[in-house]
């Protein structure tokens, strides 16, 4: 397990490992999006990874996708931000927020004009939102104008100002999962004519335009994208995703963010072709067969031993580890995550997870 604790240098930040937490979504937020005094010990409690990527943080009142999800978009936001990266860094940690704009995924229920979510064509996912009243079908959304993209790329501009002004390290755009940046990548979800859709070239315009606008707002260095090649969640679909995603590395390079992560799918295959083409650090979830869910350790070493990741990103393993290294070298054992307290809750399944030394 050697390779998992060599450090290594993403942009200006020196990782004292190469185990990354993964963002994940706990609905412990408030309603109008603040986290709490729960959410800065949760994240304290895992600050011996190398870097934890923060739950999906929406944007803008527009980009919320999930009842109880935190913003980055008003001043009573950011500032209870700073009281969870103030608990991280005195740890010795290093956090980024995860950008995650919903588009399609989203609700009226959600938003306080009681309007339609926004998306790249007016097609439904076909999923549904949860409520504590039920759940709720995902409207056809709004198809979104040109003012309309310019509006969420500067959203994504303007959140990521607030999360350096709330003490994060950096933040990642989530381009991954079905969410609005993958929408306008995929050809199932994104049926526009304009700039914005038709070619390969066009449908990843959107993604890149974001990453560039974030870079100019808070620095190359402090900005990274995930993204999910092959994922069907939340009913996005894609027909070209080999070709579409190493147009996507070709055309973000030049912009240089610090790094790509990579939430694996069971192709191994594609991971490797766009290692290839991806000139800067490689964050990687490492599924490498469709049956490899959730990632273990194993996985993540063979990763980093193959060369195909400079980091791995673990989720549940963290979620219920809140010690990971430290188990790590032990050998062992792992908490088993407990996903009934998954979304929402209290303090259960979420900042009472035992220490291995306790």
């Amino acid at each position: 397990m050697d390779e998992l604790f060599e450090p290594v240098t993403v942009g200006k930040l020196e990782l004292p490992n190469r185990l990354v937490m993964a963002p994940m979504t706990r609905s412990r937020a408030t309603e109008d999006g603040r986290v709490t005094e729960a959410t800065a010990e949760y994240y304290a409690q895992r600050a011996a990874a190398g870097l934890i990527i923060s739950e999906a943080v929406q944007p803008s009142v527009r980009g919320q996708g999930y009842v109880l999800t935190p913003g980055l978009h008003s001043p009573e936001q950011t500032a209870a931000w700073r009281a969870v990266t103030d608990a991280v860094h005195r740890e010795g940690g290093r956090i980024f927020a995860q950008l995650m704009h919903g588009g399609r995924v989203g609700h009226p229920v959600l938003y306080p004009d009681g309007g339609l979510p926004v998306a790249p064509s007016p097609i439904a996912s076909g999923g549904q939102l949860f409520t504590p009243d039920g759940m709720l079908d995902h409207p056809v959304p709004r198809e979104m104008t040109l003012d309309d993209i310019a509006e969420a790329i500067e959203d994504f501009a303007a959140a990521a100002r607030n999360a350096v002004e709330a003490g994060f390290d950096g933040v990642e755009l989530h381009g991954a999962n079905g969410y609005l940046i993958h929408q306008f990548l995929a050809d199932g979800s994104n049926r526009r004519t304009d700039a914005y859709g038709g070619s390969i070239e066009n449908r990843v315009r959107f993604a890149v335009e974001a990453v560039a606008a974030v870079a100019d707002a808070i620095g190359p260095e402090r900005v990274g994208l995930r993204i999910s090649p092959g994922n069907a969640v939340n009913g996005v679909t894609e027909s070209d995703t080999a070709d579409l995603y190493s147009e996507l590395v070709r055309a973000l390079a030049p912009y240089d963010p610090v790094y790509l992560h990579i939430m694996e799918v069971g192709d191994r295959a594609l991971t490797e072709r766009l290692r290839a083409q991806w000139p800067g650090t490689l964050v990687l979830n490492p599924h490498p067969t469709p049956e490899a869910f959730p990632a273990t350790v194993e996985h993540g070493v063979a990763a980093l031993r193959d060369g195909v990741a400079d980091v791995v990103a673990f989720g549940e393993l963290w979620l219920a580890n809140p010690d990971l290294p430290a188990r790590i070298k032990a050998g062992g054992p792992y908490n088993e995550a407990d996903r009934a307290t998954f979304y929402g809750g209290d303090h259960r399944g979420y900042t009472d997870y035992p220490l291995l030394e306790a």
